[in-house]
């Protein structure tokens, strides 16, 4: 029987600590832009949080996790990157922000996706070919988000910690550059495993670094919550893209 390993645990907490705090609030998160006005929204957000809370609770700690994962990745995939974001993305295809929810969601549904095709019935070739998929399209996401380091640096700049040397301005942009790089490497397959796992102990240090603070110094904003369970859910995309450069068969747990 398999269980799941750190980067679907992670992963899958993650996930999960953005449904609660939608279920909190009764809202969706940023990056699910639903419409205000939207019939039923209250109730769709709760129906949606619910579902997210149970298969992201199940990646983590079910023997089913596979399938679970198969079930947040279609969620990301068709919901959240097509239907919530794509009508954004049409109308504002020149604005590199907008791309935001999109990217996001991409990069939680390419973790569910390799999650299940290592770990699921697929044929070692579908797998395969599912696996790769899964690690361009987080290598893309990456790429983005490094760029957004540059094309909004003074938003970046604002969330370093003045305290932290050398600067604020060496590290907005030196994160943006190891994001680069690593994107660069997970995309060609040069040292892909090793930057994978660099830019995971990354995503994991911006939480007691940047978005914990920020909480802790105003916890009425939805948008630190969200931030910081957003964080940790992509830190364990990181760990899952970092295991499945291992060798097959290695990103679960047997017993």
């Amino acid at each position: 029987m398999k269980f799941p390993a750190l980067g679907a645990r992670i992963y899958g907490t993650g996930v999960s600590a953005i449904a609660i705090v939608n279920l909190a609030l009764g809202t969706f998160d940023p990056t699910q832009p639903v419409p205000a006005l939207f019939p039923g929204r209250v109730v769709l957000s709760y129906v949606f949080a619910l579902f997210l809370l149970i298969a992201g609770a199940s990646v983590a700690w079910r023997p089913s996790f596979a399938r679970a994962a198969a079930a947040l990745s279609g969620y990301y995939a068709v919901v959240v990157v097509l239907l919530m974001n794509g009508g954004s993305i049409l109308a504002h295809h020149a604005a590199y922000g907008d791309y935001f929810g999109a990217i996001e969601g991409l990069a939680l549904a390419s973790a569910g996706l390799i999650i299940y095709a290592r770990n699921g019935k697929a044929g070692s070739r579908t797998a395969h070919l599912l696996t790769r998929a899964g690690q361009c399209a987080i290598g893309l996401s990456v790429l983005y988000f490094g760029g957004a380091h540059f094309a909004y640096s003074a938003n970046t700049l604002s969330l370093v910690p003045k305290w932290l040397p050398p600067s604020q301005i060496f590290w907005a942009y030196a994160t943006g550059i190891a994001q680069v790089a690593a994107a660069t490497a997970i995309l060609t397959g040069i040292a892909s495993r090793l930057a994978a796992i660099l830019l995971a102990v990354m995503y994991a240090s911006f939480t007691p670094l940047v978005h914990l603070p920020l909480l802790l110094g105003d916890p009425s904003r939805q948008f630190f919550w969200t931030e910081n369970a957003l964080n940790i859910a992509l830190a364990g995309v990181a760990c899952v893209l970092a295991e499945s450069f291992a060798p097959s068969g290695s990103i679960a747990r047997k017993t």
